[in-house]
């Protein structure tokens, strides 16, 4: 199976975002603006674009598989892991289900929370045709599914306020809608709140750290993407240097 042809620069632009790679996972620092997988938009996905530079980089004949155990939100950045075999696949599902891979993420917002830290816990709606989260009234509303984090403030800019979050559930745009509604809209996000967008049309939001067990190898893997650059003022308020705990070196295909 044929893939596109990348560029010099695209190849150079991939190599340098791999945060983990083995035989069965690959771990990508997810740019804004970029969809993990193919939807109605028919543009070009981070899964397709994985696939063709496998392809090239290891002389690949046939068809590259490239699962997607979980998504990002277009307009967010940061730590995303794909699968590159079925076993792996299929195993990060489960511990995904079973609440076992760890997901933080910092935040930069419109406000300053009510506490230094805390948790948050609603029951969240989907509206499809908006695209988009409310707080249910009652759990009994229809539809409606329990969504949990916990916050930490880190400190903040002359203008925006960064927090850190541990997201225990994973609903639909449940981060945005759980910060909106207790006065913290994040950075850029319209949707939620946010009274001006981003000029690369995403939202300070970005996946900066997760930690599993190798769903294959049984070994610890912590990894952290870096704090984009485009947030001003944000690096010295977290650490800037990756802490990165691999069962084996970054990039190794044993």
């Amino acid at each position: 199976m044929e893939y596109r042809t990348l560029s010099a620069a695209e190849k150079e632009d991939i190599r340098a975002r791999i945060l983990y790679e083995d035989n069965h996972l690959l771990v990508v620092n997810k740019k804004v603006g970029e969809i993990v997988q193919a939807d109605k938009t028919g543009d070009e996905c981070l899964a397709e674009l994985l696939k063709a530079y496998i392809a090239a980089r290891d002389a690949k004949q046939g068809k590259v598989f490239m699962g997607v155990p979980h998504r990002l939100d277009r307009p967010v950045s940061g730590v995303c892991i794909f699968a590159k075999t079925s076993k792996a696949l299929e195993r990060l599902c489960a511990m995904l289900r079973d609440g076992k891979i760890h997901k933080t993420y910092i935040a930069l917002c419109c406000g300053a929370p009510p506490r230094e830290s805390g948790s948050l816990s609603d029951y969240l709606v989907r509206n499809e045709k908006m695209n988009k989260s409310f707080i249910a009234k009652s759990a009994s509303t229809s539809g409606a599914k329990l969504a949990r984090l916990n916050y930490r403030y880190l400190g903040h800019t002359d203008r925006y306020h960064l927090m850190e979050v541990e997201l225990l559930t994973g609903r639909h745009h449940q981060i945005r809608c759980q910060l909106s509604a207790m006065g913290c809209p994040i950075k850029g996000d319209l949707k939620y709140g946010a009274p001006r967008s981003n000029p690369d049309a995403g939202i300070c939001l970005h996946a900066r750290e997760i930690n599993f067990t190798h769903p294959v190898r049984g070994t610890l893997v912590h990894l952290t993407a870096p704090v984009p650059s485009s947030w001003k003022g944000v690096s010295a308020l977290v650490s800037s240097t990756p802490d990165n705990t691999l069962p084996e070196s970054v990039h190794t295909q044993a």
